[in-house]
């Protein structure tokens, strides 16, 4: 059985981590929600959070201010919803 998020410390602080970028902007947004929500995360919450990790910091920052949807094997109902609350920061 493997640990989840909440309850190892390691995985939390690797999470927070990946939410530092090169934009200045993203730092801004991705730090402001995992201030505020970082402790009540799913699992499912911090995977959809990985595949947004893995974008070019312009197309996340596209995501984020809802310029552009996700679109291939990003497009999922777990970025969606993630990428919902990250919007309403």
């Amino acid at each position: 059985m493997s640990i989840t998020h909440q309850a190892d410390p390691v995985k939390r602080a690797r999470l927070r981590w990946r939410g530092r970028r090169g934009l200045l902007e993203n730092d801004l947004l991705l730090t402001r929600f995992l201030d505020k929500h970082e402790e009540t995360l799913t699992d499912e919450e911090v995977e959809a959070f990985s595949i947004l990790m893995e974008l070019p910091d312009n197309d996340l920052l596209n995501l984020l201010l809802a310029r552009n949807e996700p679109d291939g094997e990003v497009d999922t109902p777990q970025v969606r919803a993630l990428l919902s609350r990250l919007r309403a920061i």
